[in-house]
Parts: C-alpha cells; sequence; structure tokens
C-alpha cells in the first residue's frame, strides 16, 4: 500500500509500517465484498426509481420472530444517558471528553473534512486523549483533561468512501477500513489497559449484509490481532431508511459486537428524500416541517426503541443541535425550550441517552434524563409493546399543512453554501444561524431542491412554480446576504467560488448524486 500524502515525523507514529500493513490486510480481505455490496445498492435505487417499494424481508423473517439477544455490554457502555459528538479536532476533543457527557463520538464521517491533514492529526488527538495526555494551549486558555472524561467512540467513514491518500494496486482503498483499521490497531490494547474498548459507531448501512461485513472485518482483527472476540464493541447509526426496515438483522448480524442502535435524524431524513428523489408521491415540504413527530419519523424512533429492548441493546435518540449564545439570552430561552421539549419525547419514548452537539446543552438533556432514569442506568425495561409499526407507517410522508416556501428554499441555499464552503476549508462542523451543521445538513438542502425542481407538481403557496430561474433567482440574492455576513476579506479568502459550481452541479444536474462528498471529496487535499 503506497500512502500519498505529508509524513512529518509526528505523523509516522500512526502511519508506523505494522499499522499500515494491517489495513492492507483488511482491504485485501473485504475490498471486494464491500464494492459488491455498493452495487447492491445501485441496483436497489434503479427499483425504487421505477416503482418499487421497501418492505420487511421475508428471507429474515426468522430471525424477527426469533428469541434472541445481543452479547454482553460492558460496564462502561450501561449509562450513555447523555452523548456528544465532533470531529477528532484537538480542541473539541478535550472540550467534548470534559463535558460532563458519558460519551464522546470522534466523528470521522459527516462532521470531519477528510483532509489528510484532518484524518492523520485526529488520530494523534485520540491516541493523545487515550493516554491522557491531551493538551492545547491558546493565547486565551489551556485545556487539558480532567479527572473523568467521557467513553470514547469513533465513527469511521462510511463504506461508499475511498481514502484516495492510500493505493493498493494503485487504487484508493476503502476509508472505513482506514478509519477503522488505523485507530484499532494503535489504540485496542492501550483502551483495554484502561479497564474501557474500541468502541465504533457504524453510520449509513442500508442492509444486514453490509452488517454483516462489518461482523466480519471485527471478528477477522480481533483474530489477527489477538484479542477476544466480541472486544470491539459498536453502536450502529440507523440513518438510511433502508436500515430502518433491517433493524433486527442489523442486530442479529453483529450480535456479539453491537450494544445499541442511535436514531440518526438528519441523514434518516436525506436517506428519504434520496431513496425515492424520483417519484412525485414522495415530495416532501421544508426541511423545518419534518419533525420528530412527523408520520414517518415518529413511526421511525418508536420501532427503533421497540427493537432494542427487546434484543437488549440501548436505544439512543437523535441530535440537539442547537448552539448555545452567550449574547442573545431571548434566542437561548426559545431553543433550550426545544431541545427539553425534544428530549423529554425521547425520554418518554424509551431512549436510554441522546445525542448533543455542544457541551452547554450536556446539563439540559442530562436533566432531562436524569428526571426519568434516576438511579438507573438505562431503561431497557421499558418494552413499548404498544407499538405495531408497519412497512406503510415507515414511508408514510405525509405531513400536514406541508409547504414548500420560499424562505425555506432560501435557507437551504444558504446553508448549504456557508457549509460546502467551510468543508472545502477543511471544516466538517459548523455553526450557522445558532446551530451545529454538518454533511447531512447540506445533503438535505440539496435533495430537497433537486427535488422539487425536478418535479412540475412543486410550487410555492403563492403559486409560483419551482423553476431553475427562481432558484437562480434565490442563489444570486442569499449570496450577496452571505457576503454582507461575511465582509469582504473573508468573502475574498473564501472557497465560495468552489462551493457555487458544485452545489449547483448537484441541484441542478438530471441525474441525483447519491452523495455530494464524493463530489467534494475531488477538491479537498
Amino acid at each position: 500500500m503506497k500512502i500519498h500524502g505529508r509524513s512529518s515525523p509526528e505523523f509516522q507514529e500512526i502511519l508506523t509500517p505494522e499499522a499500515l500493513a494491517f489495513v492492507e490486510q483488511l482491504e485485501r480481505e473485504f475490498g471486494t465484498r464491500r464494492r459488491e455490496l455498493l452495487q447492491k445498492r445501485v441496483e436497489r435505487q434503479k427499483a425504487f426509481d421505477t416503482g418499487a417499494l421497501p418492505g420487511f424481508l421475508e428471507e429474515t423473517a426468522h430471525i424477527r420472530a426469533g428469541d434472541w439477544q445481543v452479547g454482553s455490554i460492558p460496564n462502561d457502555l450501561q449509562d450513555r444517558r447523555v452523548e456528544i459528538t465532533g470531529p477528532p479536532e484537538r480542541k473539541m476533543a478535550i472540550n467534548a471528553l470534559n463535558s460532563g457527557a458519558k460519551v464522546f463520538m470522534a466523528d470521522f464521517e459527516d462532521a470531519n473534512a477528510p483532509t489528510w491533514e484532518n484524518l492523520i492529526q485526529g488520530h494523534l488527538n485520540l491516541r493523545d486523549a487515550i493516554e491522557r495526555k491531551i493538551s492545547l494551549t491558546t493565547p486565551e486558555k489551556t485545556y487539558k483533561l480532567n479527572e473523568n472524561p467521557a467513553t470514547l467512540f469513533v465513527r469511521p467513514r462510511g463504506w461508499h468512501l475511498d481514502e484516495k491518500h492510500a493505493l493498493m494496486d494503485e487504487k484508493p482503498i476503502s476509508a472505513s477500513l482506514f478509519d477503522f483499521g488505523l485507530f484499532l490497531f494503535l489504540n485496542a490494547n492501550r483502551l483495554r489497559e484502561r479497564g474501557t474498548g474500541p468502541y465504533f459507531y457504524l453510520p449509513k448501512l442500508e442492509s444486514h449484509l453490509e452488517a454483516r461485513l462489518w461482523n466480519d472485518v471485527f471478528n477477522f482483527s480481533e483474530d489477527k490481532l489477538g484479542i477476544p472476540r466480541g472486544t470491539i464493541k459498536v453502536t450502529v447509526l440507523i440513518e438510511t431508511i433502508l436500515a430502518a426496515f433491517e433493524m433486527d438483522e442489523i442486530l442479529y448480524e453483529l450480535r456479539e459486537h453491537i450494544v445499541a442502535l442511535n436514531a440518526g435524524r438528519w441523514d434518516y431524513i436525506f436517506s428519504a428524500i434520496k431513496k425515492f428523489s424520483k417519484r412525485p408521491e414522495f415530495l416532501l415540504p421544508d426541511r423545518a416541517q419534518i419533525t420528530m413527530t412527523v408520520p414517518f419519523m415518529r413511526a421511525y424512533t418508536e420501532l427503533l426503541v421497540k427493537t432494542c429492548h427487546k434484543r437488549g441493546a440501548h436505544a439512543i435518540g437523535g441530535m440537539a443541535a442547537f448552539i448555545p449564545s452567550r449574547k442573545d439570552k431571548e434566542v437561548n430561552d426559545i431553543a433550550l425550550a426545544k431541545v427539553r421539549e425534544d428530549k423529554l419525547r425521547e425520554s418518554n419514548d424509551g431512549f436510554d441517552g441522546t445525542w448533543v452537539a455542544h457541551p452547554d446543552l450536556v446539563p439540559v438533556a442530562k436533566e432531562v434524563f436524569d428526571n426519568v432514569l434516576k438511579d438507573k442506568p438505562h431503561q431497557k425495561e421499558k418494552m413499548r409493546a404498544e407499538v405495531n409499526v408497519t412497512a406503510s407507517d415507515l414511508i408514510n410522508f405525509n405531513i400536514p399543512n406541508g409547504q414548500i416556501t420560499e424562505a425555506g428554499m432560501r435557507l437551504n441555499i444558504n446553508v448549504a453554501l456557508q457549509y460546502l464552503d467551510s468543508w472545502l476549508r477543511g471544516s466538517g462542523a459548523v455553526g450557522i444561524y445558532n446551530l451545529m451543521e454538518d454533511a447531512a445538513t447540506a445533503e438535505i438542502c440539496r435533495a430537497q431542491l433537486w427535488q422539487w425542481l425536478h418535479h412540475p407538481t412543486a410550487a410555492l403557496p403563492d403559486g409560483r412554480k419551482v423553476s431553475e430561474p427562481l432558484y437562480h433567482q434565490f442563489m444570486a440574492e442569499e449570496l450577496e446576504k452571505i457576503q454582507t455576513l461575511y465582509g469582504s476579506p473573508t468573502y475574498a479568502a473564501s472557497r465560495m467560488n468552489d462551493a457555487i459550481k458544485l452545489f449547483d452541479a448537484l441541484v441542478t444536474s438530471d441525474t441525483f448524486a447519491e452523495f455530494l462528498t464524493l463530489s467534494a471529496y475531488e477538491k479537498l487535499d
């Protein structure tokens, strides 16, 4: 395997010959199966485009009906009432580990722009955090770990992504195997010595066969590294609409390694739009109107809790993305009330924990879950026997009074352009209008605009059709707002021109691109 990226003495501490040889073993063993599974995604998409609908699989009915449970769950993963997520950036990692959350998920995927620098520095940061020697000194402050940091999880990139800086037989290897393999090889024993373990979040799975591939990767890795089977523990993000139909099967395939499922709400909405982008009957309104209480989102989260608890796994709720303002109390009060309402619904539904994006939200979410859990680590005894979700419930996209509005179109354009500009400059977690945005945000924005532009029935409440001229008019006007917001020097130094070209191509193309990060990655160092 050849590495085409900067290799400083510090980076060589991560990119050791032994670690790279292990990653190469993973790619040689599993690369072909990964590519075959990605081709299955393409074939399924063609079926949905021509009228097919997803359903619960007949061939796995015996698994859904079976009496089985997931394997043992380590002590440090019993109580997960609040989790915080963010990129593996040094300051973020220290603040997240110190935040009072039970878990910090270091995200190499949607919250991280995968420049070579970000990736390898991220691994250095996590190694230093595991060894309790991570620190950062700025002109204002020195950051270092406190005595009781959160438990660390790592989210590698999804099966669909390649790592262009690591070539095997002159072809990029799997980004998933690169991220996972490096972290596991370097840190599995470090983590076990500290009484914890190598814990991972798995993103964007679309089927139990993709989960089976991960499980085979884990078994192979544990055997190669001489660690007991089942040492690796994972949580799977149910953030694609197809995975919602296979939650039992995903838990079953990973049963020796899995401890929880998570309701990844933003990617789930994007997936719903993407899978049925060519179907006019599934036209969705503004993203602000797609709340957790609309029928298809409610069905998916209730089924997730019921499925997890039946199988002895934790159910982890969705992201609260609000960034508290240190200056505007009124904005805070309104937003925090919504956060509390959201977390109250999750805790009452039976979720065992939840996600936040900012340290200041940890106390808010913790208070809500403390009131429900009391001194219990979770509420897996809440079986939700009354929940009976059908296949049609999971694709019931009817949203009462849902509308496509001018404000919704403008916000999609504005936020996506700001996010893409930041991503291209190396930042994958971006505060925009008091919300912490990641790649899923930009995906929803461009997916909605594509869908609205490509269906003649899409119209604003005043009767104007959603058209390319209208989209380009709003684009020009929103760019003026962004220029004012940035100021001339910042705008001149930005990558907004690249962001505009990328976004415009995605929105106006005749074909729906599967992931914007695939084309955007080509523009990253």
